[in-house]
């Protein structure tokens, strides 16, 4: 194998990657050789641009997230590959897709915050379900009495939704102004549909955007001028000093 041919590097990576059965970034992908055939990077980039071309007309594609690069199911043939899977779609409540919809768009955000948006609590269990599934983190406290912690999204929540960076999330349509009534906030917590072994994610996978168009399609005649939004920026690690 040369491993300064483009092509050969190439298959090489798409072993890499369906073995990994993960997101891989191109620091990690150039870990793996020994030093003396370490390629650049740009050899590296060149070879995923090999990869992703040889991945047309084929049921999986070159994908790169918030955490790397992975090959995946195409979305087009969700409704088959889902039958792989016993489980049933997973569905959301409005109150959780809301929560999370806030925390996306207006993060850092604190609990309190949220529920005076909404106008209704936000239950415990909301926050629970958001951060097992690794979609949200503390991310600080505010600085107010009782110092309530500040919410913002994760790495796995870009990477489930197929983003790069919070930069790709699509025009905000929902949530301001909600006219919400008592609002049922009993989650649906059934555990996620095991991953695909490997190249692909699971069948059930859905965008951010069809989240929002599920979450718009319960509530109609929402306003959707949002002008006043800060444009969403990539947030800084963690303080050391929080629990």
């Amino acid at each position: 194998m040369n491993l300064t041919e483009p092509r050969d590097l190439a298959a090489l990576l798409e072993a890499f990657l369906l073995a990994a059965g993960r997101p891989l970034p191109l620091e990690r992908m150039a870990e793996l050789f020994e030093d003396a055939e370490r390629p650049e990077p740009a050899l590296l980039r060149q070879a995923l641009a090999v990869l992703e071309q040889s991945c047309e007309g084929r049921g999986f594609e070159l994908r790169e997230v918030a955490s790397g690069y992975r090959l995946q199911v195409r979305r087009e043939f969700a409704p088959w590959v889902g039958r792989l899977w016993e489980e049933r779609p997973q569905r959301y409540s409005r109150a959780l897709l809301e929560t999370l919809a806030l925390i996306a768009y207006r993060q850092p955000i604190t609990r309190g915050e949220i529920e005076e948006i909404r106008g209704v609590a936000v239950s415990s269990q909301i926050v629970k379900t958001l951060q097992e599934r690794e979609w949200i983190r503390v991310v600080g406290h505010r600085e107010v009495p009782g110092r309530p912690a500040m919410f913002a999204t994760t790495r796995g929540f870009l990477d489930h939704f197929n983003l790069k960076s919070l930069d790709e999330l699509p025009p905000l349509a929902v949530l301001r102004e909600l006219e919400i009534g008592p609002a049922s906030l009993e989650e649906d917590v059934s555990p996620q549909a095991p991953v695909a072994q490997p190249a692909a994610e699971p069948a059930e996978q859905t965008s951010f955007r069809s989240l929002l168009a599920e979450l718009d399609g319960m509530e109609r005649g929402l306003k959707t001028d949002f002008a006043d939004l800060p444009e969403p920026t990539e947030l800084p690690p963690p303080r050391s000093s929080e629990p």
